[in-house]
């Protein structure tokens, strides 16, 4: 059982960055896809970005390619969102999640584990 813990949200002005963490408690998790997805208030949980095991291959939502930027250290079982250029519809729930699959995993169905997430909040 793989657990997640996600770290980094705030509060922070509109232009603004963060950088979110995801800390992974078994190395298995090097071997699996990750991903980040947020749930803004009143909304069902969105796709964010994803990322392969090894780092090679991402994939964003278009909201916010450009200025989200996924990577990961698997030597410290840890998963990173740098968030740049942040506006107020970014305000939301982060939530890491691992997949038992290796590569890129758009789809909440195939991700098998999920951090509690972390608050975002963007201010006009």
């Amino acid at each position: 059982q793989v657990q997640l813990v996600e770290s980094g949200g705030g509060l922070v002005q509109a232009g603004g960055s963060l950088r979110l963490s995801c800390a992974a408690s078994e190395r298995t998790f090097s071997n699996y896809g990750s991903g980040w997805f947020r749930q803004a208030p009143g909304k069902e949980r969105e796709f964010v970005a994803t990322i392969n095991w090894s780092g090679g291959a991402t994939y964003y939502a278009d909201s916010v390619k450009g200025r989200f930027t996924i990577s990961r250290d698997n030597a410290k079982n840890t998963v990173y969102l740098q968030m740049n250029s942040l506006k107020p519809e970014d305000t939301a729930v982060y939530y890491c999640a691992a997949s038992k699959l290796s590569g890129i995993v758009l789809n909440t169905l195939y991700y098998a584990y999920w951090g509690q997430g972390t608050q975002v909040t963007v201010s006009s």
